[in-house]
């Protein structure tokens, strides 16, 4: 089994004090009014054989709506992600609507290819109609972009989108967008919450069996033209892929999107290109982890593609892989750092104006690349509902595999686009006799050597990662790998130009400048820590020493974090 991927809620008063009564109690007012046969079966079946502690599990509380909507793994109870906590976080979304004087307004919705996620779809559906707004499906499991593109292009109010993004195959998700086309921030997120709370019974939850329309391929032809828009007419269209879709919804609309734009059709990873919500060929279905790209390069090393392209399931994330003679396999994956850097780069060329942002835990060499180009630079807390969000937006980008190309058509990350893009630039590349990795020493000879690396410890017990915060506000480190912390923020505090939020940022000074950030996953049961190093690079020639110089003290700064955290 896989631990809870959600923050756990807070405690309520009578948590601590559950009584089998009280479990059994709920469990069964829950049974009274589930309308899915699967999960009344499966919850049946706990009350019958007592089993307390997996009731324990589901009913001592509730999933708590916030950073991305709602994310856990599908089950029975107000813990997991089923039929009746969808119902409930619809009728929540719905009456925030109407508060908000959008009575009569469109929600669109949009799903992956999950386990659920056409029923949930169908349901949310169901409630919007039900409360008088007017809801409208897309016609089958699309990327996620295609819903946010959707929401501004009809004018809706809402959008909803089910899916649990690069989650394990047990998991779900609804997230959710006003109509501005990007996710909710506070303090919307709270007055949902607000709302879902009011529910008292499922029964109050008007749900008619029809009155929504269920959209046509308009909405995905209009997407596909817009998505021409992020190149350059006339310029160059060689360069040669190999793709994945991680058994995930973006094959077809990327082998569309690259037809369009006249690419050479992407090869496809055969055993990952249809939607199956199993994802039987990896472990985890997220092209960051270990394993999951290897089917890739295997493709890859059979076709000698310029460059690899992964999207996540959802399609919202774009990887790049090139080829690299130094690592087994011949294959290395590009860090979302690297990406973001190379697009940034490229837009400048194709004379790009308005605002780069980026996320805290983001690279500073996009703020370089921005400065030398004279265009503006913004820095916004983790997550794309606040990149979206900044005025004058022309390009953002998350470590997280997260690109924002097309901010007036897609106001969040869009791996599609992201993924013609970055083809369009290896094609430019070509062209001269050079590719990506050329890109790449170029920057790092004008800006630095800007190298990072993640500390990432996923957890059983959430408690590791309060105990490992609190330490480190108690005892801040002095120094790491030998270099002085010059700077300890808490940005729980919140900064002059950041909203609060849970984390810790060290600027550290000696022979180098270093940057480390510590915050918990906001959808996963995970300590992030963040580093980056910047090494001065004189010439080419000095490249592979400054590499070898910021690897070492990545690696040091990440042993002395682990000690100061106590992990």
């Amino acid at each position: 089994t896989h631990p809870h991927r959600t923050a756990p809620p807070p405690l309520d008063p009578e948590r601590h004090t559950v009584t089998q009564d009280d479990l059994l109690t709920r469990a069964q007012a829950w049974l009274a009014e589930d309308p899915d046969s699967e999960t009344r079966e499966e919850l049946d079946e706990l009350i019958r054989t007592g089993a307390n502690g997996e009731l324990a599990a589901r009913f001592a509380g509730t999933l708590q709506f916030g950073t991305a909507g709602l994310r856990g793994e599908l089950g029975a109870g107000p813990m997991r992600m089923n039929r009746s906590v969808v119902i409930r976080a619809a009728a929540g979304l719905a009456a925030y609507l109407k508060a908000k004087g959008q009575d009569g307004g469109l929600v669109v919705i949009g799903y992956d290819a999950r386990y659920k996620s056409a029923d949930f779809a169908r349901d949310t559906a169901a409630v919007m109609t039900g409360a008088g707004l007017r809801a409208a499906l897309l016609p089958r499991p699309l990327p996620t972009p295609v819903l946010a593109y959707a929401i501004r292009h009809l004018g809706a109010v809402a959008g909803v989108e089910v899916t649990a993004s690069h989650n394990p195959p047990r998991d779900n998700g609804y997230k959710v967008y006003l109509g501005d086309g990007s996710q909710i921030v506070p303090p919307a997120d709270a007055e949902i919450a607000a709302e879902i709370a009011a529910i008292r019974s499922l029964h109050d939850v008007p749900r008619p069996e029809t009155g929504w329309e269920t959209l046509g391929d308009e909405v995905l032809d209009a997407y596909l033209e817009r998505t021409d828009a992020v190149l350059t007419p006339g310029s160059p269209r060689t360069a040669r892929t190999v793709y994945t879709a991680m058994h995930g919804v973006g094959k077809d609309v990327l082998t569309a999107a690259f037809a369009r734009a006249g690419f050479p059709p992407p090869a496809l990873v055969a055993a990952q290109a249809e939607p199956d919500p199993a994802f039987p060929t990896v472990a985890f279905p997220n092209p960051e982890e270990p394993g999951a790209m290897d089917l890739a390069f295997e493709a890859a090393r059979a076709v000698d593609p310029d460059l690899v392209i992964a999207n996540d399931p959802d399609a919202d994330r774009c990887a790049v892989a090139v080829p690299d003679p130094e690592v087994v396999g011949g294959w290395r994956m590009l860090r979302g750092d690297e990406v973001g850097a190379l697009l940034a780069a490229h837009l400048v060329h194709k004379g790009a104006t308005g605002v780069f942002a980026e996320s805290i835990v983001s690279s500073s060499l996009l703020g370089r690349i921005a400065e030398a180009a004279g265009v503006g630079y913004e820095e916004t807390l983790t997550g794309f509902k606040w990149i979206a969000r900044v005025d004058g937006l022309r390009y953002g980008y998350e470590e997280a595999l997260g690109y924002c190309v097309d901010p007036e058509g897609v106001r969040d990350k869009d791996g599609i686009t992201a993924a013609l893009l970055v083809t369009e630039l290896a094609s430019v590349l070509k062209e001269q006799g050079r590719s990506l990795t050329d890109l790449l020493d170029d920057l790092a000879v004008a800006h630095g050597l800007h190298a990072t690396d993640q500390l990432s410890v996923r957890v059983e017990d959430l408690s590791v990662i309060a105990n490992a915060m609190a330490a480190l506000r108690e005892r801040p480190p002095v120094t790491l790998a030998g270099l002085t912390v010059v700077s300890a923020e808490d940005l729980t505090k919140g900064t002059e130009s950041l909203p609060p939020t849970d984390g810790l940022r060290y600027h550290l000074e000696g022979a180098y400048k270093a940057r480390v950030i510590v915050r918990p996953s906001g959808t996963e049961p995970k300590l992030k820590c963040y580093l980056e190093v910047v090494v001065p690079v004189a010439a080419a020639v000095d490249l592979a020493p400054a590499r070898a110089t910021a690897h070492e003290l990545l690696v040091a700064i990440k042993r002395d974090l682990s000690a100061a955290a106590g992990l």
